[in-house]
């Protein structure tokens, strides 16, 4: 599961898209931020900051001010942006190319029986969201409404 930051991060880029897709786009304030996409402020301005240091949004002072997307969200890789939030995204350590540990319980790798299950399913998921950006998020309605049928 993604972690409550995580989501906050993502409503929070998707209120910034929002915005860009928009005429006349211009910085969103915390404020605005928070207002839109029913985030708490107070979380905001730490994950943001995270956010900011990973490149895909960027920040301005003055009157003007505030926050806006700096890529496209075409090139905002909603994997990359897990694993700056939330850490590894394996689920097992011994998967995990970022973060990789041998398992302390582990006699043999190469013969674990759990490590290549999951390793199986993890590849699957991986196919699908290192593949996923902000712009597969903005057009997903249509994907959930032909899932689940709402």
């Amino acid at each position: 599961m993604i972690t409550q930051k995580m989501k906050y991060a993502l409503k929070a880029l998707l209120a910034l898209a929002d915005e860009a897709a928009r005429e006349q786009p211009r910085a969103l304030t915390i404020e605005e931020i928070a207002a839109r996409s029913g985030a708490p402020k107070r979380f905001l301005e730490h994950i943001l900051l995270e956010v900011r240091n990973a490149g895909v949004i960027a920040s301005m002072r003055g009157r003007s001010g505030g926050y806006r997307l700096a890529k496209p969200p075409s090139e905002v890789s909603i994997s990359d942006l897990l694993r700056r939030i939330d850490g590894p995204i394996a689920p097992l350590p011994c998967l995990s190319r970022s973060a990789y540990q041998r398992c302390d319980d582990c006699r043999d790798e190469a013969t674990c029986r759990i490590r290549r299950t999951f390793g199986e399913v993890f590849w699957s998921y991986l196919l699908i969201i290192e593949s996923l950006t902000l712009e597969d998020m903005l057009r997903s309605d249509t994907k959930v409404e032909q899932i689940f049928g709402t």
